[in-house]
């Protein structure tokens, strides 16, 4: 079995990933290439990590769960502009693809977040 660990990693990943070939497949003017998912995908995960823990760390004491929910939406769209300038094979084409592009991603890492947090509880059950 996995751990907590790995199971929060594994659902994160995954929800990056999907959420990045979704955006390609869905919004026009972006476009991602299997080896900038792969890269993308690694990246992202590392920077949201990293901007959500000083936003949550740091900056807010006590958020409220509207003020996490804002705070992972804009942790997604600080994560993508970086990204989309680290790795090639990643193209975003103008403001108008990176709005639906982040709202795609925010939402499958939040849905795989969620499908990760109920494996968890369900291996403490049983």
């Amino acid at each position: 079995m996995l751990s907590r660990w790995g199971i929060r990693l594994a659902s994160s990943l995954i929800g990056i990933a999907a959420g990045l070939l979704l955006s390609a497949a869905i919004v026009s003017n972006v476009s991602i290439s299997t080896t900038a998912l792969i890269k993308a995908t690694l990246i992202f995960w590392v920077i949201h990590f990293f901007v959500q823990v000083i936003a949550l760390r740091i900056l807010i004491r006590q958020p409220s769960i509207a003020l996490a929910g804002l705070l992972a939406l804009l942790s997604t769209i600080v994560s993508l502009v970086i990204v989309t300038a680290i790795v090639g094979g990643l193209n975003i084409h103008g403001p108008k693809a990176y709005i639906p592009a982040t709202l795609i991603i925010w939402l499958t890492t939040a849905l795989a977040d969620t499908i990760g947090n109920r494996k968890i509880k369900e291996q403490r059950r049983g």
